[in-house]
């Protein structure tokens, strides 16, 4: 399909909704994105921020035995006690050396938290309710110990049921789910060593530009050291997407058209950075036209406007991502992001959560396109959440992106903004557990 193909989306281009609605619809439909053999075992360190390939059953029952959830004394009853009430104190049970007879009427054993509690035992009593005091038995040299309530005992009987945590054929975890560190220690609570997950897709970064020198080299007038490349693989990185391969290449048909069939035959998704405008050294885009097809071009966006989905061949998906830093880091997060999840087998790609916040201070900017703008996160000594714009907010700008707590969604029509504006904002903290 030739760029002429494409057809517009107005002239500012399409708006972010529409364009991740298209580029997951495309992923869909196109099985050859993704083989349904491609999963992997993985240990369970290995295996956090991975996306679970099946349905995980429990065996048996965990913990698989009833167990103190105090340390006091376990009674030989199925009653809440009484004040008063005395038992005959007879053993002991600790995690790992349980008292293994059962329990009579007005028998009592000393029984610590996680204990297991003998059969016979329906009720454990907090230490601090009773006194423990002892007796002679009759016509014997032996003293036992006695246990008396001695302050009214509650309706808790302070057990844990055996399959408090899962029973016998429960779903510990399910498929497709992005795996969590209380996930992975569920499933170890259950005994597994090990998970299917599914393979993550090998991710190809091309970046143009007959400006950009490496890091450590000697920067000329008018070149630029090239920054996206640490940028992106870093973002990519944080998000749990490391890098299969990266390229630097001058703006050169040729030489790009090379990269990108390379990256194509290596990798299940090409990204490039620059070279997505409409300017002289600008080959991204037709390239990826001639040698598969672009979806659509351009987003109602700031900053990202000159952003392109499509394929190469077909079956690689490529996004092409705008030159500038922010630009290039913002469509990642909204777009490319969402899209790898779900190539991973993810059915719910995770999202920065939105939040409503107030504007610190007051904010003056040129309407046209809707903003996703840097903001601190501050919080006034009402509980107010207050959002504080990162300085400049040009795309070109890298510093607007440190420390940001917050991508502030400005509609597209407003132009000035009062202190105190309420406001949509996307959340940059990923969760924990």
């Amino acid at each position: 399909m030739s760029i002429a193909e494409v057809e517009p989306f107005g002239q500012e281009g399409l708006p972010l909704k529409e364009a991740l609605r298209r580029i997951q619809l495309a992923l869909h439909e196109n099985s050859r994105a993704r083989s349904e053999g491609a999963w992997e075992k993985a240990s369970l360190l290995n295996a956090l921020g991975r996306v679970s390939a099946e349905t995980v059953l429990a065996n048996e029952a965990i913990p698989g035995f009833r167990a103190s959830i105090m340390d006091g004394y376990a009674l030989g009853q199925a009653t809440i006690p009484k004040l008063g009430d005395q038992w005959h104190l007879v053993g002991r049970s600790s995690p790992g050396a349980a008292f293994e007879q059962k329990l009579k009427a007005n028998e009592a054993i000393r029984i610590l938290t996680g204990a297991p509690v003998p059969d016979g035992s329906d009720w454990v009593v907090p230490q601090e309710l009773t006194q423990l005091s002892h007796e002679a038995e009759a016509e014997a040299e032996n003293v036992r110990d006695i246990l008396t309530l001695v302050k009214e005992a509650s309706p808790n009987p302070w057990i844990r049921a055996a399959d408090d945590e899962l029973s016998a054929d429960q779903e510990i975890i399910d498929a497709h789910i992005r795996l969590t560190p209380a996930d992975l220690g569920r499933v170890a609570s259950c005994g597994l060593t090990e998970l299917k997950v599914w393979q993550q897709p090998r991710i190809g970064l091309l970046i143009s530009g007959d400006e950009l020198v490496a890091p450590g080299s000697q920067r000329l007038e008018g070149a630029i050291w090239e920054s996206n490349g640490t940028l992106l693989e870093t973002l990519l990185s944080r998000l749990g997407y490391p890098l299969s391969e990266r390229l630097v290449v001058n703006d050169k048909p040729e030489a790009l058209r090379s990269a990108l069939i390379a990256l194509s035959g290596t990798c299940d998704v090409v990204v490039s950075t620059g070279g997505m405008s409409v300017g002289d050294s600008d080959w991204i885009r037709p390239l990826v036209a001639e040698l598969g097809q672009v979806d659509f071009w351009k987003l109602c966006l700031k900053p990202g406007r000159p952003f392109a989905f499509g394929w190469i061949g077909d079956r690689v998906p490529f996004f092409g991502l705008p030159g500038n830093p922010v630009a290039a880091a913002i469509t990642t997060l909204q777009l490319l992001w969402p899209a790898i999840q779900q190539l991973e087998g993810l059915l719910e790609p995770l999202i920065p959560p939105r939040l409503m916040v107030h504007l610190a201070d007051g904010w003056q900017r040129k309407p046209g396109r809707p903003e996703l703008a840097r903001a601190r996160l501050e919080v006034a000594k009402d509980g107010v959440l207050l959002a504080k714009v990162n300085g400049s907010q040009s795309s070109s700008r890298i510093g607007s992106l440190c420390g940001a707590d917050l991508l502030l969604e400005i509609p597209a029509e407003v132009k000035i903004l009062e202190p105190g504006t309420k406001l949509w904002a996307q959340l940059l903290q990923l969760p924990i557990f």
